[in-house]
């Protein structure tokens, strides 16, 4: 049976965007290696790192506008050129012996820029290689790929670092940067969907706003995916901490978090599977569904509880960035699209590290419970009652036999 993957124009997207998502997920580990052997300084390194992610911040509505008024298949073999450069800049000063806390800032400020630019370019180039009625599938294959990526990265940029040294780390994510942007450009796209006048810049960047306001089950959903990564960051703050002082050590964490990480590679292979036929319905009890770790943490339940109710939270997020992204790819117009995607990966970079940032004050001043039950109270409460809105629970997506009878993803 003819799916997806036989299609040359989604066979080389799925190539670009494995290449790039490994990428994404080599840097942090790498940067973090190479600054604490270098200088050991968390200061330094806290720099570095907020020198990526702020260029990010600031830029996405940006490059969510560049890649709709251009065509976001240059945008991104362009983004990921920039940040393959980058990349191997570190590199090779880290080979020459060369470690400059400045020069690291600085490049990765660059990179950072770069996935900025790259990020809301996913739905536009989705939605120029694979028909409506497949998407799901495709978002499914894609899910799947970064959760795989985002949880290999990490050790192979260590293994990098530890055995050859992290320049050379760095060079192979130059190298995975360079056959993103390959893959990418070999992409026969049909013709993009003209906005509906010719308009500037900064009118693009009011208009796609006005985009968001005016679709109520979007900007709701924007809202619960805020509360669900806020929720997150207050987890890998705390879960952590309370995995090594009352369920035996670090291995009780790593146990957990890997068996979270394969629920939302699981949640994003079942999706297309499921019975699905209002999808902002599901999505948001998929994001309700982390309020099971947070709450498990409180007492907190052995380690099994908590690798149980860690895996079906996140097998749930898995399911909802498949079927989020689905619906935003069949429910934009094509020329606002990569704007709409901006937005929404704005609040979720944003949430994340406020998360981060109150979990602990909050548990100094109050102990760990009161975070983490403040947290599941929020992402259950905002994502339920997003249900309550006819739009959402209107919207409907259908299967294609595609979907229902496909092979498994691989």
């Amino acid at each position: 049976m003819e799916t997806i993957l036989t299609s040359p124009g989604f066979r080389r997207l799925l190539v670009g965007r494995t290449s790039s998502f490994l990428a994404t997920a080599l840097i942090p580990t790498a940067l973090t290696l190479v600054v604490i052997q270098a200088t050991g300084s968390a200061s330094d390194l806290g720099l570095v790192l907020a020198a990526e992610l702020v260029p990010q911040l600031l830029l996405l509505p940006v490059g969510g506008a560049i890649a709709d008024r251009f065509s976001a298949q240059r945008v991104a073999l362009g983004a990921d050129l920039v940040r393959g450069i980058a990349q191997l800049v570190i590199g090779v000063e880290l080979i020459l012996g060369s470690v400059r806390v400045v020069d690291l800032a600085l490049l990765s400020a660059v990179t950072g820029a770069a996935i900025a630019f790259s990020i809301p370019t996913m739905s536009p180039l989705v939605n120029a290689t694979v028909p409506a009625a497949s998407r799901l599938r495709a978002n499914s294959h894609l899910g799947v790929v970064r959760g795989v990526a985002f949880v290999a990265g990490p050790g192979i940029a260590g293994t990098f670092v530890i055995t050859v040294g992290g320049g050379w780390s760095f060079v192979v994510t130059a190298l995975l940067c360079v056959i993103a942007a390959v893959a990418l450009g070999g992409i026969r796209a049909p013709a993009r969907e003209q906005a509906p006048e010719d308009t500037s810049f900064f009118r693009d960047l009011a208009d796609g706003w006005s985009e968001v306001r005016s679709r109520p089950w979007f900007w709701s959903n924007l809202l619960g995916h805020g509360a669900a990564n806020l929720a997150a960051g207050v987890l890998m703050t705390l879960g952590p901490l309370i995995a090594v002082r009352d369920l035996g050590g670090e291995g009780s964490w790593v146990v957990i978090y890997q068996v979270g990480m394969a629920g939302m590679i699981g949640g994003a292979l079942v999706a297309p599977r499921l019975p699905v036929r209002r999808p902002l319905v599901a999505t948001s009890v998929c994001g309700a569904l982390l309020a099971l770790p947070l709450i498990t943490f409180v007492a907190p339940a052995p380690t099994w509880v908590n690798a149980a109710a860690y895996g079906i939270a996140m097998l749930g997020i898995g399911a909802l960035n498949t079927l989020w992204m689905t619906a935003l790819q069949l429910n934009f117009p094509p020329h606002t699209l990569a704007r709409a995607d901006s937005y929404d990966q704005l609040l979720s970079l944003s949430a994340r590290p406020l998360g981060l940032a109150v979990a602990a004050p909050m548990a100094t001043l109050a102990g760990t419970a009161t975070p983490l039950l403040a947290s599941a109270a929020l992402v259950v409460i905002v994502n339920l009652a997003i249900i309550a809105l006819p739009d959402v629970r209107s919207m409907r997506i259908e299967r294609s036999q595609d979907q229902q009878s496909a092979p498994s993803p691989a």
